[in-house]
């Protein structure tokens, strides 16, 4: 089968920015001091040239999709272990007169790769014909945004990556203006119960101005007159024809 012109770019696109991470996290493994960041940075570059492997073998040969990677896992964190306010954050401002990055450094870069890789598999599967492509990247999109979270865990625990945050009562009553549908549908029908007025029959009599009743009264007075008179004149004209 042939590749599409689009989805050809793509993969050219993605497999360029592989080899300059995995390029890179070599790198940062040699300059790392922290043991812990050291075994994260090459547990990342082994998925990397996993994935890099796989989908350069697809395009060589479609049967390498037969054993497709899958996605990296989500890191295993719970919500209240995650530090969020600013706690005397670092003042921060680029150097470039160094030969050595700091962890702190390596860990940034980490997260960037990773976010950035994130979209760019992500924008390029939707870009692709070929469903074995696409899945390939979107499982690469879905390993990079799980790396990208697990370099933050870690770097909010050193306190490298604070979280700014808003006045809880301010947050709340911003995100609790949305609700469940269910709830919100049945809170507009009994706002629309409530407005439309609804009367029972026979009750109109009940709601219109004494003025109008007796209007219909002496309407219908009238028109009890009138069959009246007729009558009358019917009489007459039928008495002048027998007298004739």
């Amino acid at each position: 089968m042939p590749y599409g012109a689009h989805e050809t770019m793509e993969v050219h696109e993605i497999l360029n920015e592989k080899i300059n991470m995995i390029n890179h996290f070599g790198m940062y493994a040699q300059m790392v001091q922290d043991r812990q960041l050291r075994q994260m940075i090459e547990r990342h570059m082994q998925t990397a040239m996993q994935s890099y492997d796989q989908l350069v073998g697809y395009t060589h040969d479609y049967n390498a999709a037969s054993g497709m990677q899958r996605p990296y896992g989500m890191p295993s964190v719970q919500p209240q272990n995650i530090q969020y306010g600013l706690r005397n954050p670092m003042d921060q401002a680029p150097q470039t007169q160094q030969s050595q990055m700091n962890d702190q450094q390596i860990l940034g870069s980490l997260l960037s790769c990773h976010k950035n890789s994130a979209r760019n598999h992500m924008h390029a599967s939707l870009e692709c014909a070929d469903p074995n492509i696409r899945q390939m990247l979107i499982n690469g999109a879905v390993t990079c945004a799980n790396q990208a979270y697990e370099c933050f865990i870690l770097m909010n625990q050193q306190g490298y990556y604070q979280v700014p945050t808003m006045n809880d009562h301010t947050a709340k009553a911003f995100l609790h203006s949305y609700q469940p549908m269910n709830e919100s549908m049945m809170t507009a029908g009994q706002q629309g119960q409530g407005q439309r007025g609804y009367s029972e029959p026979g009750s109109m009599q009940q709601q219109m101005p004494a003025g109008s009743m007796g209007g219909m009264g002496a309407g219908g007075g009238s028109m009890r007159s009138g069959n009246a008179d007729m009558g009358s004149a019917m009489n007459n004209v039928n008495s002048s024809n027998l007298q004739q």
